[in-house]
């Protein structure tokens, strides 16, 4: 795990705008190595507009993004997942037809890419890559606890099952900092609670950082170091889970005004 106290993650004033709507107002906060951060909200506040915005998928209005130190405000996503930056998405997008074990292998993607020589004219360099792989797909499967279903189809796992998965895949890509959006969507509460520890057993192991989108405030309260809070798409307040949970703010946020 790095040990720089340089942020992993900078994001600067982030604004984005769609017609008439501010759906992100001049957020900042910064994402050290070693953290699991959340990224919390009532439905709407625009994280996952924020999310989007961090990782390529929409330009900014204004604002920027620095990953270790390094200016990366609208960049493709596939250039920041090359670099370390890497996220997964509110549906799970697995490849239904693949089973756990190819959807992992074609995560690896980005560190086995090839000519189309190495393809059709196989070296032995090529073929020690490939053994890498493979090696490399079956104990993330066995990390994330799929290991009895590594023969699988994906389209026969469990919700709790394809949502291992999809982290599973996200892993094949050796992120530096992962960004998992709602990655609990569907899970029962025993399920969350295993899914959490397993990010937990990640942290400083397979990948150096977290930023997590969650509507499951149980498990974010229980996994989650620092917690971001926005509504209406500013930032309301930043803390730890204890913190948080006590900010006037947020309870107004989630609750309402009470009555008079």
């Amino acid at each position: 795990m790095s040990t720089s106290s340089q942020p992993m993650l900078a994001v600067q004033g982030l604004c984005k705008t769609f017609g008439g709507l501010k759906a992100v107002q001049d957020i900042s906060f910064d994402i050290m190595p070693g953290e699991l951060v959340g990224l919390i909200g009532p439905n709407g506040a625009g994280k996952t507009t924020c999310f989007n915005l961090i990782t390529g998928f929409y330009k900014p209005d204004g604002g920027r993004v620095l990953f270790c130190g390094e200016e990366i405000t609208g960049k493709a996503p596939h250039t920041l997942a090359r670099r370390g930056l890497v996220r997964s998405f509110q549906k799970t997008n697995v490849l239904r037809a693949l089973t756990a074990f190819e959807n992992v292998l074609a995560g690896h993607y980005l560190a086995a890419r090839q000519s189309l020589m190495d393809i059709f004219l196989p070296r032995a360099h090529v073929r020690h890559t490939e053994q890498k792989v493979r090696e490399s797909a079956a104990s993330i499967i066995d990390i994330m606890g799929l290991s009895h279903r590594i023969n699988t189809p994906a389209s026969v796992l469990s919700c709790g099952e394809l949502r291992l998965l999809e982290v599973a895949v996200a892993l094949a890509a050796k992120p530096r900092l992962l960004m998992l959006d709602e990655p609990a969507a569907g899970l029962n509460s025993q399920e969350a609670r295993v899914f959490g520890q397993i990010l937990q057993r990640l942290l400083g192991t397979h990948v150096e950082s977290m930023v997590i989108v969650e509507h499951n405030m149980h498990l974010m309260m229980e996994i989650c170091r620092r917690l971001v809070v926005m509504n209406f798409g500013q930032k309301l307040t930043e803390g730890t889970p204890e913190a948080v949970q006590r900010h006037p703010q947020v309870i107004e946020a989630y609750l309402g005004k009470a009555s008079a």
